[in-house]
């Protein structure tokens, strides 16, 4: 993809596919982080479901440093959005080109600080949640919270339950039988090919980077990570390089 191209994936004017690119781009680096992470500390951390159910089943059985374990992890993932909301905001009231380069980097910083320094975060804890665990749940959280203001709430990269969700909806629009003259509320039910076709896309994008993670990460630990940190510093510092004219083409 040329530089030119990359560099309109953080644009505040979106381009046609945009979203598609970089939601499947970030959905595979979604896939990847949590399926090695897991490999990793054992605990998934791209969705809060499991980790609040859990809190709600230590908080029953009174292990009280389990409850505060699990509510380290969902104040990370929720600081996280709250650092992308901040970010962007504070990109768009200086009127920036491209609002949503900085959470990009931000994230890519953190994956190379992961990459780099994870055999030593694996040996420490803060209250019993090992620092790597609360590292990649903010991380996850910036991630979500970022694509979901980009594409105003259509896309969002890390929680596949949605996406299961609307597939089976429109898979259902699909299959059913409009009889003639049927009409309902809204007119004859159709599937929306467009939907159907995105959350598809970031749902395989998610299943290929997980295998990608875990092949990665099993095999070299943690510097597999340092090829998703250059993948998004390339798409955060792509407008900077193209405004630079770094790799322009002078004759």
């Amino acid at each position: 993809m040329p530089l030119t191209r990359i560099s309109r994936l953080t644009a505040s004017e979106r381009i046609a596919g945009a979203n598609l690119q970089l939601g499947v781009t970030l959905a595979g680096v979604a896939g990847a982080l949590n399926a090695g992470g897991f490999l990793a500390i054992g605990q998934y951390t791209s969705h809060m479901s499991g980790i609040v159910s859990g809190m709600a089943d230590m908080l029953v059985l009174k292990h009280w440093a389990l409850v505060l374990a699990a509510s380290l992890s969902l104040l990370a993932f929720l600081s996280g959005a709250m650092s992308a909301a901040l970010l962007v905001s504070f990109a768009r009231r200086r009127h920036s080109a491209n609002p949503y380069a900085a959470p990009l980097l931000l994230e890519g910083v953190l994956l190379l600080v992961f990459g780099l320094a994870g055999s030593q975060l694996a040996s420490r804890e803060f209250v019993h949640v090992s620092l790597i665990a609360i590292l990649l749940c903010y991380v996850m959280g910036l991630q979500n919270a970022l694509v979901t203001k980009i594409s105003n709430a259509v896309v969002r990269t890390t929680h596949v339950t949605g996406l299961v969700t609307d597939i089976g909806i429109e898979l259902g629009k699909m299959l059913y039988w409009n009889r003639s003259g049927e009409r309902g509320p809204e007119g004859r039910v159709r599937a929306n090919a467009k939907r159907l076709r995105l959350h598809s896309s970031l749902l395989a994008a998610f299943f290929v980077g997980g295998v990608a993670g875990a092949w990665g990460f099993s095999r070299l630990g943690y510097i597999a990570t340092l090829p998703l940190a250059s993948l998004l510093g390339v798409i955060a510092l792509a407008p900077r390089a193209v405004a630079w004219g770094w790799f322009s083409t002078r004759h």
